[in-house]
Order: C-alpha cells, then structure tokens, then sequence
C-alpha cells in the first residue's frame, strides 16, 4: 500500500486513481485522504487485477470515514466483469454513501478510432 504522510485530507474535482486501479498502490487510506467529486477507474486486464476489486472496495470504506456525504461519481474508463460485478453487489452501499457509477453510452470517434467517452463538468 501507498504511505500518505500525516496531513489533513485533500479536495479535488477530478483524481485518476493511479496505476490503473491496481491494489499494489491504492487502498482504504487514499480514498480517506484524497477527496474528489469525480474518480477516473481506468483497467482493462482481468490477468493483472486491473481495476481491482479491492480498489474498489477501499473506496467504500473509506467514503464511509469521510466527514461529509458529498456525492462522489465513478467513471469507468472500460467495460468490465470487475466493475459489472462490483456495482451489482455493493448498489445498496453505493446508494447509502452517495456514489453514483457513471455509465456512458457516447462515443467519440477520432480518425480511424473510436472510443467511449463521458461529458463532466465541474
């Protein structure tokens, strides 16, 4: 797990959990610490744990430790058994801690690619 120094928690708009959710360098005490309105999930390797469930479920205990009931929204960067699994299973505990997992159907095509795509806005 990551070591935070000591210090009060920090409030963001927008954090991209690190290392494509992996759980080797985010736990309980990030989600404690640092604080977002928004949380980018990226992880699209089943092989690698990535996004991890434990990622995941950090995120649940440590809202649950924050001091406010600020509306927190998930944004999956990909479509996975992980993620499907992990929202179907802890709705209820989303729901009581205000986070809303954020499912997009747009897509935006560049050049030769196209890719799904979230429109925020803070």
């Amino acid at each position: 797990s990551t070591v935070l120094p000591p210090g009060p928690p920090m409030y963001l708009d927008l954090v991209y959990i690190p290392n494509h959710s992996n759980r080797k360098n985010v736990d309980v005490e990030f989600f404690k610490r640092v604080r977002s309105s928004y949380y980018v999930v990226s992880g699209n390797d089943a092989a690698a744990e990535e996004p991890s469930r434990a990622v995941l479920d950090s995120l649940l205990e440590g809202k649950a430790q924050w001091d406010s009931n600020m509306q927190v929204t998930l944004i999956p960067t990909h479509d996975s058994e992980v993620m499907r699994e992990w929202y179907q299973e802890t709705h209820e505990k989303q729901q009581d801690l205000n986070i809303m997992v954020l499912a997009s159907s747009s897509t935006v095509v560049m050049q030769d690619e196209s890719f799904p795509a979230c429109k925020i806005e803070l």
